[in-house]
């Protein structure tokens, strides 16, 4: 398999992860950070906006999974693609801790 198709892997792991607070968080009413809030990442958006972004994850993490082969068929990208999904998880984990903080 081609290196450039691991690459999508991961990040239809990064988009399809990330898309998951985004969503929740909109769809409950709720405000959350996105990268359009002010000061961008660290303020809250609408849940309008979130709902939006989620999708638009949603979307762009579907289009690298099919690009990227993802399936039980292909054991190194989908451990390619978890790895992806960990990488955002615990970066956003991390991220979001010191929201309460402030």
């Amino acid at each position: 398999m081609a290196w450039y198709l691991y690459i999508a892997s991961f990040f239809a792991g990064i988009f399809l992860a990330n898309a998951v607070p985004h969503f929740v968080q909109g769809v409950s009413g709720n405000t959350f950070p996105t990268p359009f809030a002010k000061p961008h990442g660290r303020g809250l958006s609408s849940a309008t906006v979130n709902v939006v972004w989620a999708l638009f994850n949603v979307v762009v993490g579907y289009l690298l999974l099919v690009v990227g082969h993802v399936n039980s068929g292909n054991v190194p990208s989908l451990i390619v693609f978890f790895i992806g999904v960990a990488a955002i998880s615990i970066m956003s984990s991390v991220n979001f801790q010191k929201k309460e903080r402030e």
